[in-house]
């Protein structure tokens, strides 16, 4: 990369479910894959339970944590950033968004969103392929 050549725009990209950018590659990063790993993690920490915001702050961390040994464990050369934000459920509304400045052949997102029928919960895995 020539280092006098200022950086091309942003990529933004309006997310309307659950879209991936995938060039074919194997090695890319796989969204539907982070999908099933982020549900099942945050079955596994909340589950059943109702909302609860004393319980937040673990269910939480509980959910980021886990969600990174189980991306981890795949043996990928990414490194991985998990965000993950619960809400009980009121009527309010919430709005999130994202820009990453990277490799789009190599390096991915994905948004889970997950209800049940006392709380919504957003985590984002952000995967930045090692070189």
């Amino acid at each position: 990369m020539d280092t006098n050549t200022p950086p091309g725009p942003v990529e933004r990209r309006e997310m309307t479910g659950m879209e991936e950018y995938n060039n074919g590659s194997e090695s890319s990063f796989n969204c539907e894959e982070a999908d099933s790993i982020v549900k099942e993690c945050i079955e596994a920490v909340v589950g059943a339970d109702d909302y609860s915001q004393s319980l937040v702050n673990k269910w939480t961390a509980g959910i980021v944590e886990r969600c990174l040994t189980q991306l981890v464990k795949q043996g990928k050369a990414y490194k991985y950033i998990v965000t993950c934000a619960v809400m009980q459920k009121t009527g309010a509304g919430l709005h999130t968004a994202n820009s990453c400045y990277w490799d789009t052949a190599m390096d991915g997102s994905c948004t889970v969103r997950w209800e049940n029928r006392t709380m919504y919960c957003v985590v984002s895995v952000f995967a930045v392929a090692v070189a």
